[in-house]
């Protein structure tokens, strides 16, 4: 399936790689199909593309990368809202934002999805443990291009 985004123009996306927010995502909750597309070989990074609208796209990533002992505490009623019996059979995304030079996650808004039906939701956690803001990692500095003439 051909997707299209603002930034990598036209994507070809396996249809397996589609998720459905029945819900959409916090601030855009008429947007419901999405596209989970790599942002590399070897990266524990995703895009988030939304298949609706081309200029939505987010970054997302398994936040055990950098939190290895969080649990998303995931409630019956939560799992049931994506056809989910199996908390085993769910994939836990966050959302990634950039800062300066410090990536941040939400760790408190999990996406959470049903990987057997591509179901998908995202949780609202009131743990204080959990920040919309848990640092990730900095990112290197760019080296200035010094110009010589």
């Amino acid at each position: 399936m051909i997707v299209q985004t603002s930034r990598f123009g036209p994507l070809d996306v396996d249809e397996t790689r589609l998720i459905t927010f029945e819900r959409g995502i916090l601030g855009f909750p008429d947007v419901k199909e999405y596209a989970l597309a790599q942002t590399g070989d070897d990266s524990g990074f995703y895009w988030l593309q939304s298949v609706e609208r081309e200029d939505l796209a987010f970054v997302v990533c398994d936040p055990r990368l950098f939190v290895p002992d969080y649990r998303a505490p995931v409630k019956a009623e939560d799992l049931a809202l994506i056809g989910l019996d199996d908390p085993d059979n769910a994939q836990v995304f966050i959302i990634v934002n950039k800062v300066d030079d410090l990536l941040t996650g939400n760790l408190q808004g999990p996406l959470v999805i049903n990987v057997e039906t591509r179901q998908a939701g995202q949780l609202v956690l009131s743990d204080k443990r959990f920040s919309t803001r848990h640092p990730l990692m900095r990112l290197p500095k760019q080296r200035q291009m010094s110009r010589t003439g």
